[in-house]
């Protein structure tokens, strides 16, 4: 509908030179002489590059244009923009190239052939995103009304203006599409579009749908549409003061009016939908036994402070982080799943000249983002060591969590003295002489420690004490009063993980070719690490692991040491998920089961040898049967 829009349908409410005086000026950007409406910074004019772009400047995925038979089977009719640009070219200095010829393709030197998405999947992407329906307002209240005049009197309605005109009729999106100056603090230094929008000017954003989709602003730095409004300056500048001027109940009425232009049956702090229920018994994402009514509220609550996107109000990122939430990271196939590859986490640390491993003064965490760029991680001179961590699932943690230590610490054999078949297994020992088993170096010893940890290190939030616990940070300097999470949220975030049912076995057609592969697995060795179920106060928990400590990185292979583990030690990972939570090895590099097999060196180097030698057959079995994990 956007896309439908013409030129001057837009240009009507341009006052570039601020000739009303009301302090409000507004421009258009433009791509190829068309007036650009797509992007923070409205600087795409159209759809079909509007995902060429993204394509390629965030996946690395090249494309050629659509043919202009193609573009004539569109399921929407244009306005006669030209739907081939797509915003492509390096970043030089503060300014973005932006713009291409019409009908020239990307391309890069990776190796794969190009383009890298056919056509044919290209024109499907375009008219999937050009069929996408609107959002739809709610009725009107007497509050949304009194919201809707308000909106116009402080003079919100300026750029936000209710609607534009389309071959359709009015097209209600709340914004001009225009550019403005929005003040130095909001300033992102960023310069794009063939009229340069500068680093403080920013597209009005369409208020369409706006209650579902927070955090808000174009760096997400608002969790609540107040919040948001008051962040705003420059040309929007009256217009706060006005709204911040208002009785509570005035500002409510706004926020009301707000949330009914679409999406407010969908809000949530996070992603879960509203009202979701609790998975069955045993599913993924699902308790692993029967609760009762508190139980179940309690788990509910844990869900949703997993699912919660942190804001910088409730003191994420002090001062780094890597995600703003738990689910962020651990979402497939459901929430407290894995994550793929570009959520990994980023380890990195010096060797020195005499080959001994040092930890950055920053840590070993290359964190991903920051609330303060003066704050931002840059490799310090020497760091030589860079390592992906791959998300690992979180299902079954709880069964894990009550494996007597004694019984992970009897499969140990450090020095090979009981057998002497190349394997050794060394017990991780966290802070406190604890035994370790979770974490891809088996770093941390409980759920509870997990929680607390996470949320210090990956969410940068501080936790309050709790008795017996020392993960975590309590206090930091980011003006958000500590600790940010309390020890009963702490609590309910744990209990809700310490509740996530083991994964469930996968059904085969071919049963009789899955017992041969658990007998395979057991005659090339895979069994000796990832040993089938340690048993637990619960009974056998079948997590296939020892959850001990093993070298299996080449020799002379550089890593990240962590607590007691080594730079080539890692814990054996659980195989239970591995279905369904692919990418494989710490690093996620390997996309399939068997390519993860071939990553084993060190004490697996035998067992990977074996599996090599194998008749395709016994191979067929294996892979089968580790497939219904």
């Amino acid at each position: 509908l956007i896309a439908e829009l013409t030129d001057d349908a837009i240009l009507v409410n341009a006052d570039e030179d601020d000739e009303d005086g009301d302090g409000i000026s507004g421009r258009p950007n433009r791509e190829m002489g068309i007036v650009a409406r797509f992007g923070r910074k409205a600087q795409t004019a159209s759809i079909e590059g509007f995902i060429r772009g993204p394509l390629f400047n965030h996946l690395g995925i090249t494309t050629d244009p659509l043919t202009d038979e193609q573009r004539a089977e569109l399921p929407v009719p244009g306005s006669g923009v030209d739907v081939g640009r797509a915003i492509i070219g390096p970043k030089v200095g503060p300014t973005f190239q932006v713009a291409i010829p019409p009908g020239v393709s990307t391309a890069d030197d990776d190796g794969v052939a190009d383009p890298e998405l056919s056509v044919d999947d290209l024109f499907d992407l375009v008219s999937f995103t050009m069929l996408l329906a609107a959002p739809q307002p709610e009725p009107r209240t007497e509050q949304t009304n009194r919201g809707r005049e308000l909106f116009a009197e402080v003079g919100c309605i300026g750029c936000h203006v209710e609607s534009l005109v389309s071959p359709r009729g009015a097209l209600p999106l709340y914004s001009d599409l225009l550019l403005h100056d929005m003040g130095e603090e909001l300033a992102d230094g960023i310069v794009q579009g063939d009229e340069l929008a500068s680093g403080s000017e920013f597209r009005t954003q369409p208020l369409w749908g706006v209650s579902a989709v927070g955090p808000y602003l174009h760096d997400g730095r608002a969790e609540t549409l107040e919040a948001a409004i008051l962040l705003h300056g420059g040309e929007a500048e009256a217009s706060r003061d006005g709204f911040d001027g208002l009785s509570q109940s005035e500002k409510e009425d706004i926020i009301a009016f707000l949330r009914s232009l679409g999406g407010d049956e969908l809000r949530s702090s996070g992603l879960v939908p509203p009202n979701e229920p609790i998975p069955d018994v045993g599913v993924y994402g699902g308790p692993r036994r029967e609760l009762t009514a508190d139980e179940a509220e309690r788990f509910l609550r844990g869900r949703e402070l997993f699912d919660r996107d942190f804001g910088h109000e409730t003191g994420v990122g002090s001062p780094r982080l890597n995600g703003d939430s738990c689910r962020a990271c651990h979402f497939d196939p459901v929430f407290g799943g894995s994550g793929p590859r570009d959520v990994n986490v980023m380890r990195h640390a010096i060797i020195n000249a005499a080959g001994a491993f040092v930890a950055p003064t920053v840590g070993t965490i290359l964190h991903k983002e920051t609330i303060n760029l003066a704050q931002a991680i840059t490799p310090q001179n020497g760091v030589t060591v860079f390592e992906h961590r791959q998300t690992p699932h979180l299902f079954g943690l709880g069964l894990i969590d009550q494996i007597p230590n004694e019984t992970i610490m009897a499969n140990a054999d450090p020095d090979d003295s009981k057998d002497g078949d190349g394997i050794t297994g060394r017990v991780s020992r966290p802070p406190g002489d604890r035994v370790g088993r979770f974490g891809w170096k088996a770093q941390v010893p409980s759920v509870a420690e997990f929680v607390r940890d996470a949320a210090a290190a990956e969410l940068g939030i501080t936790i309050e004490p709790q008795d017996g616990l020392v993960f975590g940070t309590i206090d930091d300097n980011d003006g958000i009063d500590d600790p940010e999470l309390s020890a009963t949220q702490a609590e309910d975030m744990t209990f809700f993980l310490v509740m996530l049912a083991a994964p469930p076995r996968q059904t085969s057609d071919d049963p009789e070719l899955v017992e041969r592969g658990e007998v395979v697995f057991d005659e090339v060795g895979c069994a000796k690490c990832h040993i089938p179920a340690l048993d637990s106060p619960e009974g056998p928990v079948p997590l296939y692991s020892d959850l001990l400590l093993h070298e299996i990185l080449p020799e002379g292979a550089l890593g990240i040491e962590d607590t007691s583990a080594n730079m080539r030690e890692f814990r054996t990972a659980p195989l239970w998920g591995l279905s369904k939570t692919a990418p494989y090895f710490h690093t996620g590099e390997a996309d399939t089961i068997e390519e993860a097999i071939l990553l084993h060196h060190g004490e697996a180097t035998s067992v990977r040898e074996a599996f090599s030698a194998l008749a395709p057959d016994d191979r067929e079995a294996l892979l089968t049967f580790l497939s219904t994990l």
